[in-house]
């Protein structure tokens, strides 16, 4: 248990690692980490630099091999000048030619032979109508015909540009033919660059490389590939392809090549340790530092509730669930007057600050509210100081809860209320002599009307006194006439006497009683004692009072003080009104568990300022009030477990009204 409440200091000889030590780990792996995703971005990269390797001697291969394939055309082309034992070319011999030369040229699907003026002498395979001018139709009409000319006036073989025919690109070559030195026009090979591709790169080639001819706008014009369309390319590289040249190159795309399982799966395997390592040796580290983080944080914390609880007025001790002392702060200490050492550790049946009268009643109190659960109010105790001195004490006890969640005892915080529970007394003294001389400032304020009412049975006495003595004076025997003179001035005496008494009993200082209290005999006896200054003031008072008279303990004279407070405030509140309109309606309603009376003027109302202060000490409306009249009442009904409201009337003016708890019967 102690070892909960004050944990054990560190230990002075535990010396800190050097900070180097900490580091030297992730020092280690970082390096290994390091060194580990260089070797394999070293071997990446071999890899890399042989698959570029491979993709530049591929298309260097294929880029080579076209043009060796268009060399040997053009020098075929060349050579188709003149027919079988060099009779001029016509139409049946350039078709016996091209049908040997078709089958060994890839993409060349024409030729087309022209004389000097330009017109088709023959053509082949297809079929063409001799003498017709050779018309440079469709898509790039202009450098076509410009290629032409610049074959049959340099005398070389020109390459015109890539044109589109339908869904194929053509190539045309232009191959001038001589006669005796002189140009006699020129021999047309019409290549489809798609063919071209197609019979000059190998099998094994298109299914690595996506093998593309590009114009110099970047279009692709002819294209070769094994394998499907793919989502990415890892590599390409182009170069010119010349000839035929016009801006043409040949790009080769390269494939993802397949990844080897195994070797793959041995990477993947060693990096995930390594990184599984790395992580574990972090999370170590970070568990040590937030281990130290911890254990400093919970030195500071120790210290911290140290320094709180010393600093404390309220006294804290716990018990275990044996009963035994186990912790006591110095607050405590100071409030018992006994040391930390005689009280904690050894177990005793009974406490030695508890008062010895007052032992069995505090161990059936703490029995009782620990199995009851936490008392929000507290238990109030009487305990007792090392000096006999007998002091009150307000007990708050919490079940004491260890990490593991079980309960190993009780921590309870001790107030001293011994100066609270005397000032609370000196209050409530201070409110009973408030209390009285409201009640003789309301007389006070009354004398007129009391004197008046007075007067009225003395004047009668006096009356009857004088008849009875002039009858005796007479000489007369009506002794009747005496007696009936002589009842009637007792009758009138003793109703002066109740008036008096009524006074005294109102205005006399005294202790609150409880009693049982007839309320609606109360309403009648308050209504009846402020009826001459009704009169006065020429107020209508009217009574209505419960079917069944509703019986409560309480102070009749603080009732009735409440009960005449709030009457004379609402004859008040009436100065202003016509006398004709000042009635005063005092209510007595009985509920299940309550009655309520309630007070209505006919007066000008409350404003909302004045309805949210009206309660406050020292706060009125009147020019020679106190302010403490409403104050009074509302204490006085709180102190009887009820609570005194005011609201706007439904026919205008107020209505006060304090409602009072009933017992059922």
């Amino acid at each position: 248990m102690a070892s909960h409440l004050n944990p054990a200091p560190r230990d002075p000889a535990e010396r800190p690692r050097p900070h180097w030590l900490w580091h030297a780990p992730r020092v280690s792996v970082a390096l290994f980490v390091v060194a580990f995703l260089a070797l394999l971005w070293v071997k990446h990269r071999q890899e890399t630099d042989e698959a570029r390797d491979a993709l530049v001697r591929d298309i260097l291969w294929v880029e080579q091999n076209i043009r060796f394939n268009l060399d040997r055309e053009v020098e075929q082309l060349q050579q188709l000048d003149r027919g079988p034992g060099g009779r001029p070319l016509d139409q049946a011999g350039l078709e016996l030619l091209v049908s040997h030369l078709l089958p060994t040229s890839p993409g060349l699907v024409q030729v087309v032979v022209l004389d000097e003026r330009g017109h088709v002498v023959a053509g082949a395979p297809q079929p063409v109508v001799p003498g017709a001018p050779f018309v440079f139709e469709g898509e790039g009409r202009d450098r076509r015909e410009t290629a032409y000319r610049l074959a049959l006036s340099t005398g070389n073989p020109a390459w015109g540009p890539a044109f589109a025919e339908g869904r194929e690109h053509r190539l045309e070559v232009y191959v001038p033919r001589l006669r005796g030195g002189q140009r006699a026009g020129a021999v047309v090979g019409v290549h489809v660059l798609d063919g071209l591709l197609s019979g000059l790169v190998p099998w094994w080639l298109a299914e690595k490389h996506r093998v593309t001819i590009r114009d110099a706008g970047g279009v692709v014009v002819a294209a070769k590939s094994n394998v499907e369309a793919r989502a990415s390319e890892e590599r390409t590289h182009q170069v010119p392809l010349e000839p035929p040249g016009q801006g043409l190159v040949l790009h080769l795309a390269s494939y993802p090549g397949t990844t080897q399982l195994l070797p793959s799966l041995i990477t993947a395997a060693l990096i995930g340790l390594a990184g599984a390592l790395f992580w574990n040796l972090w999370a170590l580290r970070r568990h040590i530092h937030w281990r130290l983080a911890t254990e400093q944080a919970l030195r500071a914390e120790h210290g911290f509730r140290k320094a709180m609880e010393d600093s404390l007025h309220t006294g804290m001790r716990a018990v275990d669930l044996d009963g035994r002392v186990v912790y006591v702060n110095p607050a405590f200490c100071r409030m018992v007057g006994f040391g930390a050492d005689e009280l904690v550790g050894e177990r005793v049946a009974s406490r030695p600050y508890w008062p010895p009268e007052e032992e069995a009643r505090i161990v059936e109190s703490l029995r009782s509210a620990r199995q009851g659960g936490p008392s929000p109010t507290g238990i109030e105790l009487r305990l007792m100081r090392r000096d006999g001195e007998r002091f009150d004490a307000l007990l708050y006890e919490a079940p004491l809860i260890d990490a593991d969640g079980r309960q190993t005892g009780w921590m309870g915080s001790v107030l001293d209320i011994t100066e609270r529970k005397q000032a609370r007394e000196r209050a409530r003294q201070q409110e009973e002599k408030l209390a009285a001389t409201a009640r003789l400032v309301t007389m006070g304020e009354m004398a007129s009307a009391l004197a008046h009412e007075l007067n009225q049975p003395l004047a009668a006495i006096a009356g009857y006194t004088t008849g009875c003595l002039n009858l005796l004076a007479s000489g007369g025997t009506a002794t009747r006439g005496i007696e009936e003179a002589l009842r009637k001035a007792a009758q009138q005496a003793q109703r002066a006497g109740q008036i008096i008494r009524r006074v005294h009993e109102f205005v006399r200082q005294r202790e609150p009683t409880r009693t049982a209290v007839d309320l609606n005999a109360t309403v009648e006896e308050v209504v009846g004692f402020a009826e001459a200054e009704a009169r006065t003031r020429q107020v209508r008072v009217t009574v209505a009072l419960a079917d069944r008279a509703p019986e409560l303990q309480a102070d009749p004279v603080l009732l009735q003080q409440v009960l005449l407070n709030l009457v004379r405030n609402g004859m008040d509140a009436m100065a202003t009104t016509p006398p004709a309109e000042r009635r005063l309606t005092v209510t007595v309603t009985r509920a299940a568990s309550s009655v309520t009376v309630a007070v209505a003027d006919r007066g000008s109302g409350l404003t909302p300022q004045v309805r949210e202060r009206m309660f406050q000490p020292f706060f009125t409306t009147k020019a020679g009030g106190m302010g403490m009249g409403l104050h009074i009442c509302r204490s006085i009904m709180e102190t009887h477990g009820g609570r005194v409201w005011a609201e706007p009337g439904p026919g205008g003016g107020t209505v006060f009204a304090f409602s009072l708890p009933v017992e059922e019967t």
